[in-house]
């Protein structure tokens, strides 16, 4: 018998039926900037209607939170979780998600999953107007075991020039205000699949997989609806490092964002995750968003309206002056 690609390991029809099963729905997230369709070599967007465009973009994966996925055989949450983390990245800068592309790894291609990957990824940039406009599909066996998978996406987005936000404005006397995370998001979750070893177990009244699934939050929507009423001063996405690493790359020298932990709103799963494993208050600070999804700093003057636009939101803090870029207190 000849050797062929199959054999080999590599089952290209697995792949075109991918390809069916998402390409009407990938087709709906498009608008009239794409100009080519899925399968060209690349994927073509028109920019107009902008004064002095920037483009900001941001590229990151799901990590080992996949494993939960792929062990509880629940999918489509990821496909959002690799969108939230890219464009909630892009959005620090006020920048407006204009088009997303993703790229699917896997030891042996299983359409039905592979599918309902790439199918949240289709919710998620269609809840945010963004077009999905080209991907790749790498089956690599000896890369990878058979049920393996990995996600990682890269999202471009627009802002105008003299929109930028990058914390340069921040000054002394700024509020700090906390949009809440949907749970852990897409980090920590090496130390998460340490200490909670079934995820069938039941936690509030449903399995834990469920909780621990949770899609990553995405920002766009409440964080635009603010930019359109009034200026923001800093923005930071809380990912791997929480409050402790994120928080300080948007603020100036000479300046502290001083946060009080009492006034964080901890979700009861983070709670019981650093009860069972014994982990230190400034360890779980350091690795988990610890219920604060997004960080935003603020006028005094637009306090009101911020938490009145958005009534999850709350005040954790304000800028002080100091060496040291963030004190948790």
């Amino acid at each position: 018998m000849s050797n062929t690609y199959k054999s080999a390991g590599v089952d290209k029809e697995e792949g075109y039926k991918t390809v069916d099963k998402i390409k009407s729905a990938v087709a709906e997230t498009h608008n009239s900037r794409v100009l080519n369709n899925l399968g060209s070599f690349g994927a073509f967007y028109e920019i107009a209607g902008y004064k002095n465009p920037v483009l900001v973009s941001g590229t990151d994966g799901v990590g080992t939170k996949l494993k939960i996925a792929l062990d509880s055989k629940k999918y489509d949450s990821i496909g959002v979780d690799c969108f939230a983390m890219c464009a909630n990245d892009i959005l620090c800068h006020g920048a407006k998600p204009l088009f997303f592309l993703d790229y699917l790894a896997c030891g042996k291609l299983d359409s039905e999953i592979a599918s309902e990957i790439v199918l949240g990824m289709v919710k998620a940039c269609k809840d945010n107007q963004c077009a999905l406009i080209g991907g790749e599909t790498a089956e690599m066996p000896g890369m990878y075991q058979a049920g393996d998978y990995d996600v990682a996406g890269f999202c471009v987005g627009i802002v105008e020039k003299d929109q930028i936000i990058d914390g340069s404005k921040i000054q002394q006397g700024h509020k700090i205000i906390a949009l809440p995370s949907s749970g852990f998001h897409s980090n920590g979750f090496s130390l998460v699949r340490k200490i909670f070893t079934d995820f069938n177990e039941d936690f509030e009244g449903k399995p834990l997989y469920e909780t621990l699934l949770e899609p990553t939050r995405l920002y766009y929507k409440p964080i635009h609806s603010l930019l359109e009423e009034m200026g923001l001063q800093g923005i930071a996405h809380i990912t791997g490092g929480g409050l402790i690493e994120n928080v300080p790359r948007i603020i100036p020298e000479g300046l502290c964002a001083n946060i009080s932990i009492s006034k964080i709103r901890v979700p009861s799963v983070m709670l019981e995750l650093e009860k069972r494993g014994n982990i230190e208050r400034m360890e779980m600070f350091g690795t988990f968003n610890m219920g604060v999804g997004m960080v935003l700093v603020v006028d005094d003057a637009h306090v009101h309206k911020v938490l009145e636009l958005n009534e999850d939101s709350y005040v954790i803090g304000e800028i002080i002056k100091g060496e040291t870029k963030i004190i948790l207190s």
